[in-house]
Protein backbone atom coordinates (compact mmCIF):
# COMPACT_ATOMS: atom_id res chain seq x y z
CA UNK A 1 0.00 0.00 0.00
CA UNK A 2 2.87 2.40 0.75
CA UNK A 3 5.11 1.36 -2.13
CA UNK A 4 5.99 4.23 -4.48
CA UNK A 5 4.40 4.27 -7.91
CA UNK A 6 6.43 3.37 -10.93
CA UNK A 7 6.80 6.04 -13.65
CA UNK A 8 4.37 4.03 -15.80
CA UNK A 9 1.74 3.95 -13.04
CA UNK A 10 2.11 7.65 -12.36
CA UNK A 11 1.74 8.46 -16.06
CA UNK A 12 -1.42 6.33 -16.27
CA UNK A 13 -2.95 8.12 -13.29
CA UNK A 14 -2.23 11.56 -14.75
CA UNK A 15 -3.83 10.48 -18.02
CA UNK A 16 -6.98 9.19 -16.33
CA UNK A 17 -7.79 11.80 -13.74
CA UNK A 18 -5.04 14.29 -12.92
CA UNK A 19 -4.20 15.10 -9.28
CA UNK A 20 -5.11 12.78 -6.42
CA UNK A 21 -4.63 14.92 -3.31
CA UNK A 22 -5.74 18.33 -2.04
CA UNK A 23 -5.12 19.56 1.50
CA UNK A 24 -2.95 17.37 3.69
CA UNK A 25 -5.01 14.98 5.81
CA UNK A 26 -5.00 15.51 9.56
CA UNK A 27 -3.52 12.66 11.65
CA UNK A 28 -7.01 11.61 12.75
CA UNK A 29 -8.18 11.51 9.15
CA UNK A 30 -5.17 9.45 8.13
CA UNK A 31 -5.84 6.96 10.92
CA UNK A 32 -9.53 6.71 10.01
CA UNK A 33 -8.66 6.27 6.35
CA UNK A 34 -6.18 3.49 7.09
CA UNK A 35 -8.69 1.74 9.35
CA UNK A 36 -11.50 1.97 6.80
CA UNK A 37 -9.24 0.88 3.97
CA UNK A 38 -8.51 -2.34 5.81
CA UNK A 39 -12.22 -3.00 6.34
CA UNK A 40 -13.89 -1.63 3.24
CA UNK A 41 -11.37 -1.16 0.41
CA UNK A 42 -11.01 -3.34 -2.66
CA UNK A 43 -7.97 -3.45 -4.89
CA UNK A 44 -8.05 -2.51 -8.55
CA UNK A 45 -8.08 -5.72 -10.62
CA UNK A 46 -4.96 -6.41 -12.62
CA UNK A 47 -5.15 -6.45 -16.40
CA UNK A 48 -7.13 -9.51 -17.47
CA UNK A 49 -8.36 -10.38 -13.97
CA UNK A 50 -12.07 -10.73 -13.14
CA UNK A 51 -13.87 -9.45 -10.05
CA UNK A 52 -17.47 -10.31 -9.25
CA UNK A 53 -18.63 -7.43 -7.04
CA UNK A 54 -21.68 -9.46 -5.98
CA UNK A 55 -19.38 -11.67 -3.92
CA UNK A 56 -18.43 -8.62 -1.84
CA UNK A 57 -22.03 -8.28 -0.64
CA UNK A 58 -23.46 -11.70 0.25
CA UNK A 59 -27.20 -11.53 0.84
CA UNK A 60 -27.70 -8.21 -0.96
CA UNK A 61 -30.26 -8.18 -3.77
CA UNK A 62 -28.00 -6.31 -6.22
CA UNK A 63 -24.86 -4.19 -6.58
CA UNK A 64 -24.69 -0.53 -7.55
CA UNK A 65 -21.68 1.51 -8.63
CA UNK A 66 -20.90 5.20 -8.09
CA UNK A 67 -18.14 6.74 -10.17
CA UNK A 68 -16.21 9.66 -8.65
CA UNK A 69 -18.29 10.25 -5.50
CA UNK A 70 -16.50 13.40 -4.29
CA UNK A 71 -17.01 13.74 -0.54
CA UNK A 72 -19.48 10.85 -0.57
CA UNK A 73 -22.73 12.66 0.29
CA UNK A 74 -24.77 10.92 -2.41
CA UNK A 75 -23.01 7.60 -1.87
CA UNK A 76 -23.69 7.56 1.88
CA UNK A 77 -27.32 8.62 1.39
CA UNK A 78 -27.97 5.83 -1.10
CA UNK A 79 -26.30 3.25 1.14
CA UNK A 80 -28.36 4.34 4.15
CA UNK A 81 -31.63 4.41 2.20
CA UNK A 82 -30.99 1.06 0.47
CA UNK A 83 -29.55 -1.33 3.08
CA UNK A 84 -30.47 -4.33 0.91
CA UNK A 85 -28.11 -3.11 -1.83
CA UNK A 86 -24.31 -3.27 -1.95
CA UNK A 87 -22.62 -0.17 -3.38
CA UNK A 88 -19.08 0.16 -4.73
CA UNK A 89 -17.77 3.73 -4.74
CA UNK A 90 -14.77 4.61 -6.91
CA UNK A 91 -12.80 7.75 -6.10
CA UNK A 92 -9.09 8.37 -6.75
CA UNK A 93 -9.09 11.71 -4.87
CA UNK A 94 -7.74 10.86 -1.42
CA UNK A 95 -9.42 13.70 0.51
CA UNK A 96 -12.89 12.75 -0.74
CA UNK A 97 -12.16 9.10 -0.06
CA UNK A 98 -11.20 9.89 3.53
CA UNK A 99 -14.39 11.89 4.16
CA UNK A 100 -16.64 9.23 2.65
CA UNK A 101 -14.98 6.43 4.59
CA UNK A 102 -15.26 8.39 7.83
CA UNK A 103 -18.95 8.94 7.10
CA UNK A 104 -19.52 5.25 6.43
CA UNK A 105 -17.80 4.37 9.68
CA UNK A 106 -19.75 6.92 11.72
CA UNK A 107 -23.08 5.76 10.28
CA UNK A 108 -22.23 2.08 10.59
CA UNK A 109 -22.84 1.41 6.90
CA UNK A 110 -21.62 -2.08 6.05
CA UNK A 111 -22.96 -2.11 2.47
CA UNK A 112 -20.25 0.09 0.88
CA UNK A 113 -16.91 -0.92 -0.57
CA UNK A 114 -14.36 1.58 -1.87
CA UNK A 115 -11.96 1.54 -4.78
CA UNK A 116 -9.29 4.25 -4.53
CA UNK A 117 -8.67 4.25 -8.26
CA UNK A 118 -10.26 4.83 -11.64
CA UNK A 119 -13.64 3.11 -12.02
CA UNK A 120 -12.81 1.84 -15.52
CA UNK A 121 -10.29 -0.56 -14.00
CA UNK A 122 -13.14 -2.16 -12.06
CA UNK A 123 -15.78 -2.05 -14.80
CA UNK A 124 -13.53 -3.94 -17.22
CA UNK A 125 -13.22 -6.77 -14.68
CA UNK A 126 -16.93 -7.17 -13.86
CA UNK A 127 -18.99 -10.11 -15.11
CA UNK A 128 -21.73 -9.58 -17.67
CA UNK A 129 -24.98 -8.11 -16.30
CA UNK A 130 -23.73 -7.80 -12.71
CA UNK A 131 -24.68 -4.17 -11.88
CA UNK A 132 -28.18 -2.99 -11.02
CA UNK A 133 -27.52 0.77 -11.09
CA UNK A 134 -24.67 3.14 -11.95
CA UNK A 135 -24.16 6.78 -10.95
CA UNK A 136 -21.86 9.19 -12.84
CA UNK A 137 -22.54 12.49 -11.10
CA UNK A 138 -20.69 15.68 -11.98
CA UNK A 139 -17.57 14.03 -13.42
CA UNK A 140 -14.50 16.09 -14.26
CA UNK A 141 -15.57 18.01 -17.41
CA UNK A 142 -12.05 18.24 -18.87
CA UNK A 143 -13.18 21.45 -20.62
CA UNK A 144 -10.18 21.93 -22.91
CA UNK A 145 -10.75 20.46 -26.35
CA UNK A 146 -7.51 18.47 -26.30
CA UNK A 147 -8.63 16.82 -23.05
CA UNK A 148 -12.09 15.71 -24.21
CA UNK A 149 -10.76 12.21 -24.79
CA UNK A 150 -10.32 11.95 -21.00
CA UNK A 151 -14.01 12.47 -20.27
CA UNK A 152 -15.52 9.53 -18.44
CA UNK A 153 -18.74 9.56 -20.44
CA UNK A 154 -17.53 8.20 -23.76
CA UNK A 155 -18.54 5.50 -26.21
CA UNK A 156 -15.79 3.19 -24.95
CA UNK A 157 -16.81 3.53 -21.29
CA UNK A 158 -20.51 3.22 -22.07
CA UNK A 159 -19.79 0.04 -24.02
CA UNK A 160 -18.10 -1.36 -20.90
CA UNK A 161 -21.02 -0.31 -18.72
CA UNK A 162 -23.55 -1.82 -21.13
CA UNK A 163 -21.77 -5.13 -20.71
CA UNK A 164 -21.56 -4.92 -16.91
CA UNK A 165 -25.13 -3.68 -16.33
CA UNK A 166 -28.12 -6.00 -16.08
CA UNK A 167 -31.09 -5.65 -18.41
CA UNK A 168 -33.30 -2.85 -17.09
CA UNK A 169 -30.52 -1.43 -14.88
CA UNK A 170 -30.52 2.34 -14.51
CA UNK A 171 -27.70 4.72 -15.41
CA UNK A 172 -27.80 8.16 -13.83
CA UNK A 173 -25.57 10.98 -15.08
CA UNK A 174 -25.32 14.65 -14.17
CA UNK A 175 -23.18 17.64 -15.09
CA UNK A 176 -23.32 21.39 -14.68
CA UNK A 177 -20.64 22.12 -17.28
CA UNK A 178 -22.07 23.84 -20.40
CA UNK A 179 -19.69 22.05 -22.76
CA UNK A 180 -20.17 18.63 -21.14
CA UNK A 181 -23.99 18.77 -21.26
CA UNK A 182 -24.43 18.34 -25.05
CA UNK A 183 -21.53 15.86 -25.03
CA UNK A 184 -23.24 13.79 -22.34
CA UNK A 185 -26.56 13.81 -24.19
CA UNK A 186 -24.88 12.84 -27.45
CA UNK A 187 -22.84 9.99 -26.01
CA UNK A 188 -25.19 8.59 -23.36
CA UNK A 189 -28.66 9.26 -24.73
CA UNK A 190 -27.72 8.20 -28.25
CA UNK A 191 -25.96 5.00 -27.20
CA UNK A 192 -27.82 2.03 -28.72
CA UNK A 193 -27.78 -0.03 -25.51
CA UNK A 194 -29.43 2.67 -23.38
CA UNK A 195 -32.90 4.20 -23.45
CA UNK A 196 -33.27 7.79 -22.27
CA UNK A 197 -36.18 7.91 -19.80
CA UNK A 198 -37.05 11.61 -20.16
CA UNK A 199 -40.55 12.45 -21.37
CA UNK A 200 -40.56 16.19 -20.67
CA UNK A 201 -38.07 18.98 -19.93
CA UNK A 202 -38.56 18.70 -16.17
CA UNK A 203 -37.17 15.16 -16.34
CA UNK A 204 -33.67 16.43 -17.09
CA UNK A 205 -33.91 19.71 -15.18
CA UNK A 206 -34.95 18.24 -11.83
CA UNK A 207 -33.66 15.40 -9.70
CA UNK A 208 -35.96 12.53 -8.73
CA UNK A 209 -36.88 12.24 -5.04
CA UNK A 210 -34.35 9.43 -4.53
CA UNK A 211 -31.49 11.51 -5.92
CA UNK A 212 -30.23 13.77 -3.10
CA UNK A 213 -28.49 17.07 -3.70
CA UNK A 214 -24.79 17.40 -2.97
CA UNK A 215 -22.76 20.44 -1.97
CA UNK A 216 -21.16 20.40 -5.42
CA UNK A 217 -24.57 20.74 -7.03
CA UNK A 218 -25.60 23.52 -4.65
CA UNK A 219 -22.35 25.32 -5.41
CA UNK A 220 -23.01 25.06 -9.15
CA UNK A 221 -26.53 26.44 -8.78
CA UNK A 222 -25.27 29.29 -6.60
CA UNK A 223 -22.80 30.14 -9.36
CA UNK A 224 -25.64 30.32 -11.89
CA UNK A 225 -25.05 26.98 -13.59
CA UNK A 226 -28.10 24.78 -14.18
CA UNK A 227 -27.28 21.07 -13.85
CA UNK A 228 -28.43 18.46 -16.35
CA UNK A 229 -29.85 15.23 -14.86
CA UNK A 230 -30.07 12.15 -17.08
CA UNK A 231 -31.74 8.82 -16.32
CA UNK A 232 -31.24 5.98 -18.75
CA UNK A 233 -32.24 2.32 -18.78
CA UNK A 234 -30.08 -0.53 -20.04
CA UNK A 235 -32.04 -2.13 -22.89
CA UNK A 236 -32.82 -5.84 -22.91
CA UNK A 237 -30.15 -7.94 -24.55
CA UNK A 238 -31.22 -9.24 -27.92
CA UNK A 239 -34.07 -6.73 -28.29
CA UNK A 240 -34.36 -4.62 -31.42
CA UNK A 241 -32.27 -1.45 -31.26
CA UNK A 242 -33.36 1.99 -32.54
CA UNK A 243 -32.09 3.09 -35.93
CA UNK A 244 -29.49 5.78 -35.25
CA UNK A 245 -28.93 6.49 -38.94
CA UNK A 246 -32.19 8.46 -39.35
CA UNK A 247 -31.89 12.22 -39.72
CA UNK A 248 -35.55 13.28 -39.51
Amino acid sequence: MNQPESPEQAARRRTLYGRRKGKKLRPGQEEALARSLRARAIAAPAEGDRLDARELFPGKREVWLEVGFGAGEHLLWQAAENPDVGIVGCEPFVNGLARAMAGAEQQGLDNIRFLADDARLLIRALPEASLGRVFILFPDPWPKLRHHKRRFVSRATLDLLASAMADGAELRCATDDPSYQPWMVEHACQHPEFEWLAERAADWRQRPADWPATRYERKAIAAGRRPLFLRLRRRERGAERPDRTRTD
